[in-house]
Order: structure tokens, then C-alpha cells, then sequence
């Protein structure tokens, strides 16, 4: 296990109905004026908007709006919250939403107290100072409730990038898992699937001697396979509900990643794809990441033949790289099982466009060329990733 720094100071409160509490947790962390981020209608239709609102008025904070975060959030509405944030001199963001709006939330709180332009820290910049966000989830997905790490896609060239810094670990996240509730079965997949990409890109390290996040690893990714497929099939199911949540949350907020190297090879390819076809996040990991183990899995078979065995149940008698290769298997029919994508066709994408995917995944932006994780990945080899999803 490799030395590390783990700062986590996010105060969680879960549980049904705890949406009421936001104008008493926004005056506990210090907020007066607070600009609510959401994305669509349904924040309004369902009148959790209303609720949050009502919140922050019976706690004498003023609040300002900005909604339309679309998913793959875009730059522009990041603009235009930092200049709200500095025309009303707000002190507090609060995101009203799942992943997409938290990381627009998060770009807007660095932006507006930063002199330069907010996509430096989307060009490797770390984020040190940002006022301070609070989140009200409404998707478990992307685990950006307890995380200190954004992504936001760059209208200009659709560059889609991540920046971090513990300064944009949320002051608070109210996790209520009926809010999820109302979500068609294909996102709460795309759910399930993002999360447990944050665990997979983990368990791919270089580390040695890491069994305690190894198993910690194993055993969200089990509960995931458990309690994910009960969400798809029954929407009203609580208690499935809450496990994701919570596991959502453990599985990006490097509790499970401490210590060990990581690999985010898959991501970084995967962004390519929701940037191009504006497809949904989760669904384009679980086209990437079959397509990537099989290529990367020689790496470390024996790696990835204990995914395999620790996860899958792929028999013990099997040789290393027979396991390996059915545990791929296995987590490509799992995403399938549960209404997920195998291809990028599904996406209307062709083999004409692999050259320009990958390119732009490599070089795009300032990149030097190469991706660097679990494997280092050349031009070429992200290419033959790429027609392996066709």
C-alpha cells in the first residue's frame, strides 16, 4: 500500500424527506445567499424545487436560480452562473440534481472566485479555493456528492474534462433515495453502471498488497450487481434504492482508492463517446469498459482473473487468463441484462469516426499524445479500443 492523504469532510444527511432540511444545512455551513443549480423540468414538476426553496426561505437566505444543466454539462451555463454569483454576491451554491448539475455547481463556486478563466482547472490546474456547495441528489451515478472532482464538457472544441480539489467537496449532501424513486429504468442503469466504472477503475491498479480496498471494492461491486438489477425491475424500491445511493457516494469518494494507483483509462476513452454523441455517460462506460479489459487485461491477468473469481464467481479450476476473460464476459452481459448498450452503433457511431475519437482523446486539448493508467495507451491502442465497441 502506497502513502497517501485522505481529507473527507462532507456532512451526509440520508433519508426520506430530508430535502426540508436544506435552509437549516445552507445556514450551518454559512450561506446567506445561495444560488440554486438544477437542470431540467422534472426539479419543478415534482415540486422539490418548490420544497428547497420554501426551505431556504423559512431560514431568512435569499436565493437566486439557474437551471437547464443538460447531462455532459456544458461551459456555457457554467459562465453564466459565475457571473450571477459576482453580479448577486452570492456565498453559497446549492445543486438541485444528479452529477451533471453537482459538477456544473462545483465549476461555478472555483469560477467565481477565481481571477482567470474557470477551464483552467478543467486543463489540470488544481481547484484550492471555491465557495462552498451543498448538493440535494436526485440520481445515484455519478458519486460527485462526496467527491472533490467535476467534469464539464467545453462547448468550444466539446472538449469534456475533469478538474479537482478538495475545495469542492461538498460543505453537504442530503441523500433522499425516494427522490430517485421517479427515474425510467434505463438511467437508474446508467446509474448502476457509472458507479460501479468508479469502483472498476480503482480496482485496476499497479499497487500491491492493497486487500483492504480490494475488498471493499469487491463488496460494493457485489451489492451493486445484488440491488441494481431490483431498482430496474421495481422504481418504487426503497431499500434497493438506498443501498446504490450509499454506494454511490463510497465508490468516488476515494475511500475505496486510497493507497493504491488508479487506473481512469476507461473514462477518459468514454468521454469521447458522450462528448460525440451527447449518449448518456453510464451507458458509454458499459461500451468502453468490456472493450477496454479486453484489450489491457494481459497487463495483470492475475488482476483481473481475481475480479473475475472475487466477483463473477468464475470457478477457482479455470487458469488465470480463462477467468479473466469470462469475467469480462460476464460484466459485458451484466450491463446488457440491465437495458445497457454493447456496441457504439447503438450510439449511430461508425467505424468512420474511430480516427477522430481518438485522436481527440490523445491529443485533444493540450494532451500529450498518450493515456496513463492501469496500461499506457498510445494512439493506436485507444484506436483498437474503439473498433472492439463496434
Amino acid at each position: 500500500m502506497e502513502n497517501f492523504t485522505f481529507y473527507s469532510p462532507t456532512y451526509f444527511v440520508f433519508g426520506k424527506g430530508e430535502e426540508n432540511k436544506a435552509g437549516e444545512l445552507v445556514k450551518k455551513f454559512g450561506g446567506s445567499r445561495v444560488l440554486v443549480v438544477y437542470g431540467g423540468g422534472s426539479a419543478v414538476k415534482s415540486g422539490l424545487l418548490g420544497r428547497v426553496t420554501d426551505s431556504l426561505k423559512g431560514a431568512g437566505i435569499e436565493s437566486f436560480s439557474l437551471g437547464g444543466v443538460k447531462p455532459n454539462p456544458r461551459s456555457g451555463l457554467v459562465y453564466e452562473g459565475i457571473d450571477i454569483c459576482r453580479k448577486e454576491n452570492v456565498d453559497f451554491v446549492l445543486a438541485v440534481g444528479g452529477g451533471s448539475v453537482i459538477d456544473t455547481s462545483k465549476a461555478i463556486a472555483a469560477g467565481a472566485v477565481y481571477d482567470g478563466d474557470f477551464w483552467d482547472f478543467y486543463m489540470g490546474k488544481r481547484i484550492t479555493e471555491a465557495l462552498p456547495v451543498g448538493t440535494i441528489l436526485t440520481i445515484s451515478a455519478a458519486g460527485s456528492e462526496g467527491s472533490p472532482d467535476s467534469v464539464i464538457t467545453k462547448e468550444e472544441g466539446m472538449f469534456k474534462r475533469g478538474a479537482s480539489g478538495d475545495a469542492i467537496r461538498p460543505a453537504f449532501s442530503i441523500l433522499n433515495p425516494e427522490l430517485t424513486q421517479s427515474l425510467p429504468p434505463y438511467q437508474t442503469a446508467c446509474g448502476i453502471t457509472d458507479i460501479m466504472a468508479h469502483l472498476m477503475e480503482r480496482y485496476m491498479t499497479n499497487s500491491s498488497d492493497v486487500q483492504t480496498t480490494d475488498r471493499m471494492i469487491e463488496g460494493l461491486l457485489l451489492a451493486m450487481i445484488e440491488e441494481g438489477p431490483k431498482a430496474v425491475a421495481n422504481p418504487d424500491d426503497y431499500e434497493a434504492r438506498a443501498n446504490i445511493m450509499w454506494a454511490g457516494m463510497m465508490a468516488h469518494n476515494n475511500s475505496c482508492g486510497v493507497g493504491r494507483s488508479q487506473d481512469w483509462n476507461s473514462h477518459n476513452i468514454e468521454h469521447e463517446l458522450s462528448a460525440l454523441y451527447d449518449c448518456a455517460h453510464g451507458a458509454g462506460l458499459a461500451v468502453t469498459f468490456p472493450a477496454y479489459l479486453s484489450f489491457a487485461y494481459k497487463h495483470d491477468v492475475a488482476r483481473v482473473a481475481q475480479f473475475a473469481r472475487r466477483v463473477w464467481g468464475c470457478p477457482e479450476e479455470l487458469d488465470d487468463e480463462e477467468a479473466a476473460l469470462m469475467g469480462i464476459e460476464s460484466l459485458r452481459e451484466f450491463f446488457t441484462s440491465i437495458g445497457m448498450p454493447s456496441t457504439i452503433g447503438e450510439f449511430g457511431g461508425t467505424e468512420a469516426d474511430i480516427d477522430k475519437l481518438a485522436n481527440v482523446a490523445c491529443y485533444g486539448d493540450g494532451r500529450d499524445g498518450k493515456l496513463y493508467g492501469f496500461v499506457e495507451l498510445s494512439e493506436d491502442d485507444v484506436k483498437e479500443i474503439y473498433r472492439r465497441m463496434l
